[in-house]
């Protein structure tokens, strides 16, 4: 029954409604002769009759009934998929391919809980990953939107900020330099470094922030992509770290982390949602980028910075 069609389980449904090979061709607008050469193909590929004669007119074989369980399921099918597709045109539900930098992975779940709360249908696909892994999730089309703090401009995006992004440095409460104020970049150069991994949004600051100082890195193999694993080891006293303030929320309100009062320090940047700029959004996608960019800032951290250190602000760069 491989060219079954739709139009020939629309026949067999009519003439087992109506009963009558005449009053089912009325229905369909065609001939009776043309209704009655589908029926009959029909029978001859399946090798089974689909209706018997009766006195009261035509009436469904076993093989005929086959045939009707098997229209009333696609109308079933039909039916659902023109109730998704209402659904998706409206945004309530729908799936939404986020993706975030891996230092946003402490603020995201709570924005893809608001959201879902006003969107309890649509599924979130999130990808997590280091800046050089979201800029190509963007490239090649992987994902619908990203959270980052660093957009690419080496193809076509939009972007919107919706908070700020402090970069701070951290170290452990015993460290020497803890409660030291008005430090230089100087005073760090002889301080082990935790740094993130080449391709890291915040290893680029990093870089910009104490370029022409000769820095000391940390005498520990560690997987450096991995912000916890820099943080326990600044926890532990193997070092210091140039890292987003939203990573370290948590250390820094139990104590198990201080900030360094530094000069030029925090590094004020920008939370942005980015996307390409040839990206066209379905209405799931689009509902989900609207609520990053309006409400994503409420749930980002609440770090209390030492208000007498200026920020300044790092543009982004590709």
């Amino acid at each position: 029954m491989r060219n079954l069609s739709l139009k020939q389980l629309q026949a067999v449904a009519a003439v087992a409604r109506l009963g009558t090979m005449t009053r089912a061709a009325q229905e369909l607008n065609v001939t009776s002769a043309a209704l009655y050469a589908r029926i009959r193909q029909l029978e001859e590929e399946a090798g089974l009759l689909l209706f018997d004669r009766t006195p009261t007119g035509l009436r469904p074989t076993d093989a005929g009934r086959e045939m009707l369980w098997a229209i009333d399921s696609i109308n079933t099918v039909l039916e659902t998929c023109a109730d998704r597709l209402e659904t998706l045109k409206g945004g309530a539900g729908g799936r939404v391919a986020m993706g975030v930098v891996s230092t946003a992975k402490y603020f995201a779940p709570g924005i893809i809980s608001g959201f879902v709360g006003h969107h309890p249908a649509v599924e979130i696909n999130l990808a997590v990953g280091n800046r050089g892994n979201m800029v190509e999730a963007l490239r090649n089309y992987d994902i619908d939107f990203a959270i980052m703090g660093r957009p690419p401009r080496d193809f076509a995006i939009e972007a919107e900020t919706f908070g700020v992004h402090p970069i701070v440095v951290v170290a452990a409460p015993s460290h020497a330099l803890a409660g030291r104020t008005g430090l230089s970049r100087e005073d760090l150069a002889q301080e082990s470094f935790l740094v993130r991994e080449e391709g890291s949004g915040t290893r680029t600051v990093f870089e910009e922030f104490m370029h022409g100082i000769m820095i000391k890195r940390a005498r520990l193999g560690i997987d450096s992509g991995s912000n916890e694993t820099i943080k326990q080891a600044v926890m532990a006293g193997l070092g210091i770290a140039l890292i987003s303030a939203h990573t370290v929320a948590a250390e820094l309100g139990s104590g198990r982390l201080v900030l360094l009062d530094v000069q030029g320090l925090p590094i004020r940047r920008d939370w942005y949602a980015v996307r390409r700029a040839d990206k066209v959004l379905g209405p799931a996608a689009a509902a989900c980028w609207d609520y990053v960019v309006k409400d994503g800032g409420r749930w980002l951290p609440q770090i209390a910075l030492t208000p007498r250190v200026s920020a300044v602000t790092a543009e982004f760069e590709a």
